[in-house]
């Protein structure tokens, strides 16, 4: 009897007409009252049925609206989130019994507010401590009334959702057995609400290749098959997406089917449902990346698929959304007055990928699969799309003719003339949305453009796409400056002629343009710097571009994070002006420095009392840490004053040991940078630094251990012989990574660079272990170009070898092949060359040099016998 009567809990009038109130007042707009009701609830945790009152109202108090009831259920789900482990145990049994009781309620926002609750309670580790939650969902599936069992599958779908990996663990003794088979007989029902849940259930364990369902993968597939068609818009979209899945883990079951289904996709890619559209659409982004597929499906389907991008045009023409930059915040929707059809759908500017987007990157992968074979299927499509009187369907092309740039270069080049002029003629379209396409679509052939002869092309892009950074639109203005960009890195030095007619838009710029796209004007500028390098460094050019960017500087707030993007264009402004940049460092040096400090004091006191303060934003210390480095670049020894006035080597040690990846990555490029630029400041700590050094060579962080590698080199150029208690520390690690298969070519590099400069500042500490690492140490430097880095490491590998002339023997022919990739060696490198290659050929005789130079290639064997006479 006593069990009984715990169940039997009754609310207090008094104290469920408060809580009421309290869920009344919560939906009110204004804030002020919705801070007093998040008070109160906090208060209200304190009593134990505090949780009975909020699963009274949503199941029992029929009476109240549903808004309410459901509100009361997503604060218990709260509750639940943060306190579950402290409900006592009544309370726990109360709300799990009312869930099971109520999960068929006659409204189907209480049905999907009860399974929020049951997905929630479950995840908090309880599926093992309620035992007959799933025997009794699944057993209420066969309930004879809709609504159990479209309450029970909801639950369920949130529950396979949620807890997928513990459904099909040991822990639970695998429910998914029993589960996947009884979800596979819904597939058939009745309703399309049933049908869309059964399928969306089974979808979670696709691609972790539940054993539980690769038992019953064919029935799966019949059965998917069997939907194909079905009239239900949510069963057509996880049809698509299950087969979009399959294609990814099991191929080999839809081989035999994949000639229909590739016919069902290209109609689904077309469904009136723009949902379903965009889940088909992604079949050919998948099937793209199976590139064996390709072999096997037919050019008669391929064609066709050309067609997406235009086919959806029937559906809804204006779907836009510039694809070069990804943040979309405070899109505004606003054009010119001319432009009143252009006005965007609100659903349009929020959601970013959509199917007009998902068609271009599927004609991108195609293009990259198919290269030149594509076009003949494409190109009479596309001439019609490009010179089509309707903006709306000439835009399409313009994408369509982007999306393919990458992919279909080589073919398109006999076209770009003809195309290119077309293209800078439509920049100045009346149409917004034709104008900021146009940019993204010419941005993708740069590269072609600036390996013609200037004025050709270039000339007339540049002044047009610069007009366009002055657009009144601001979606024109955010593509026109992205493509920019990407001229400015195709074209480098080729710029220069025009730098104060960029430089003129540029500035003038940033009068004009709101917040969002001032962003990107900061990216343009300091890939400009970034491309011209020291032609930026003239007093006219400096007198336009330091006082806006300066005036910004000074009026943001060192908590503003629009600081980020400013201080990496004045990176790149400080490296490109060099010295021309010493009237400004001063502040900026001492800014960037503080910026360091406070957030590693901020981050002591986080450490220290977690609940007390919150953790800084570590970014503003990573590129204020960079932007030091640029300063150091740029202005070498004139740095060497600032760091003597400030502390920044003590901070820097801090940040070298920081948890934060990122943060060590700055901090050792920035000790690189110092140790070239200053480094008496440096020597004094490089007792502290080595070790930490040491522990960070694990390419496990690429650029940590990259950045790492470089800063030993530039330390053992300034030690020289001093280096030597060092060596141990750090020359195993470097040995480890030349050998490892597939480091990343730049990591290789400075590793073989490093290794070089160690053997030349300490040749016995190294060379004895030179066999160990000549031959990738060859091959990792035969590509780079000649420069004082590549200098130093060829004159450490000389010294080693004379050193230790045996570890060089196996692999001789990899040093010849790297001594050939000089173009100009200096007089003395050349002469330690040619003494190690005809100590050689003294030493092994005529016969075996010409038996060993006779598996040369032939261009290193000419190459060896023009320069260095062997």
């Amino acid at each position: 009897l006593q069990t009984k009567m715990e169940y039997e809990w009754k609310p207090d009038e008094q104290g469920l007409q408060q809580i009421l109130q309290l869920l009344k007042e919560s939906q009110s707009p204004d804030t002020t009252i919705q801070r007093t009701v998040q008070q109160k609830l906090e208060q209200l945790n304190q009593y134990p049925d505090f949780n009975n009152y909020l699963i009274f109202v949503l199941t029992k108090l029929k009476s109240e609206d549903e808004p309410t009831r459901s509100l009361s259920g997503l604060i218990l789900k709260n509750n639940v989130k943060a306190h579950f482990q402290n409900f006592p145990n009544g309370v726990t049994d109360f709300i799990k019994s009312e869930c099971l009781n109520n999960i068929g309620d006659s409204s189907p926002l209480i049905r999907a507010t009860v399974g929020i609750l049951i997905t929630t309670i479950a995840s908090k580790g309880e599926l093992q401590n309620w035992p007959d939650l799933l025997p009794k969902l699944c057993s209420l599936l066969d309930s004879e009334d809709y609504n159990t069992c479209e309450g029970a599958f909801g639950a369920l779908q949130k529950i396979c959702e949620d807890s997928a990996e513990i459904l099909d663990s040991d822990v639970l003794d695998r429910p998914l057995n029993i589960m996947i088979p009884k979800f596979l007989q819904f597939f058939k029902h009745s309703s399309p609400k049933i049908r869309s849940h059964a399928v969306a259930c089974v979808n979670q364990f696709i691609i972790s290749r539940t054993q539980a369902l690769m038992l019953h993968i064919d029935s799966f597939i019949e059965n998917l098959f069997a939907l194909a068609g079905d009239e239900e818009p949510e069963v057509r979209k996880n049809v698509c997406r299950a087969l979009v899945m399959l294609l990814e883990v099991r191929m080999d079951r839809l081989l035999p089917h994949m000639h229909n289904i590739v016919e069902y996709m290209l109609q689904r890619t077309q469904d009136q449902d723009e949902n379903v559209a965009l889940e088909a659409c992604e079949f050919w982004l998948t099937l793209a990346e199976q590139p064996i597929l390709f072999l096997l499906v037919n050019a008669g389907d391929v064609e066709e698929d050309e067609t997406i991008p235009d086919s959806e045009q029937d559906i809804r023409p204006r779907f836009h959304r510039s694809r070069t930059v990804a943040q979309q915040h405070d899109e505004d929707g606003i054009e010119e007055e001319d432009d009143d059809d252009d006005e965007m759908d609100d659903d349009d500017t929020i959601s970013d990928w959509n199917l007009r987007k998902c068609s271009a990157a599927a004609l991108d992968v195609l293009a990259n699969v198919y290269r030149d074979e594509l076009l003949p299927h494409i190109l009479p499509l596309l001439k019609e799309l490009l010179f089509h009187h309707e903006w709306v369907v000439k835009e399409s092309g313009i994408l369509v003719l982007g999306a393919i740039a990458e992919g279909c270069m080589q073919g398109m080049i006999p076209y770009l003339p003809e195309l290119i002029p077309h293209l800078i003629q439509c920049l100045s379209d009346k149409k917004a949305l034709v104008r900021s396409i146009t940019c993204w679509t010419l941005s993708r052939y740069a590269h072609w453009v600036v390996s013609q002869p200037p004025d050709t092309y270039l000339k007339p892009l540049m002044t047009e796409l610069l007009k366009r950074i002055l657009d009144s639109n601001k979606r024109v203005q955010e593509a026109a400056c992205s493509a920019f960009a990407t001229l400015e890195e195709e074209a480098c030095t080729e710029l220069v002629p025009y730098l104060a007619y960029i430089l003129d838009t540029l500035v003038f710029a940033f009068s004009k343009y709101q917040h969002k796209n001032l962003l990107i004007l900061y990216d343009a500028i300091g890939t400009l710097a970034d491309s011209v390098g020291h032609h930026l460094n003239k007093p006219e050019y400096i007198q336009m571009l330091m006082p806006p960017l300066i005036q910004k500087w000074n009026m943001l707030k060192d908590e503003d994070k629009d600081l980020f993007p400013l201080l990496e264009c004045l990176s790149s402004v400080a490296t490109a002006l060099q010295s021309g940049f010493l009237p400004y460092c001063e502040p900026v040096y001492q800014r960037c420095v503080n910026l360091v400090q406070k957030t590693l004091a901020q981050a002591m006191l986080n450490n220290a009392q977690p609940d007390q303060y919150e953790a800084p934003d570590k970014d503003f210390m990573i590129v204020a840490l960079d932007l030091l480095s640029g300063l150091a670049e740029g202005l070498g020894g004139n740095i060497e004053q600032l760091v003597a006035r400030s502390n920044i080597l003590t901070l820097m040690y801090q940040c070298m040991q920081d948890k934060m990846p990122e943060v060590r990555q700055s901090s050792f490029a920035l000790l690189g940078d110092l140790t070239k630029a200053c480094f008496q400041h440096v020597k004094p700590c490089i007792a502290d630094f080595m070790p930490i050094l040491g522990t960070n060579l694990n390419p496990e962080f690429i650029s940590v251990c990259n950045n790492a590698t470089w800063a030993i080199g530039e330390i053992s150029i300034q030690m020289g012989i001093e280096m030597q208690p060092y060596i141990p520390m750090v020359l195993h690690q470097l040995v480890e990574i030349i050998n490892r298969p597939n480091t990343p070519k730049t990591l290789l590099e400075n590793t073989a660079i490093t290794i070089g400069r160690l053997g030349y500042v300490c040749p016995q500490e190294v060379a004895p272990m030179l066999q160990q690492f000549i031959r990738p140490w060859c091959t990792s430097l035969r590509n780079i170009r000649d420069n004082e880095e590549k200098d130093s490491a060829f004159r450490g590998i000389c010294t080693m070898i004379s050193v230790n002339p045996s570890g060089v023997i196996q692999d001789f022919i990899f040093f010849c092949d790297a001594v050939a990739s000089w173009i100009n060696p200096k007089d003395d490198l050349r002469d330690m060359f040619c003494k190690i290659l005809h100590g050689f050929k003294n030493q092994v005789g005529d016969e075996n040099w010409r038996r060993f130079s006779d598996q040369f290639p032939l261009p290193l064997k000419e190459r060896l016998a023009a320069f260095y006479g062997v």
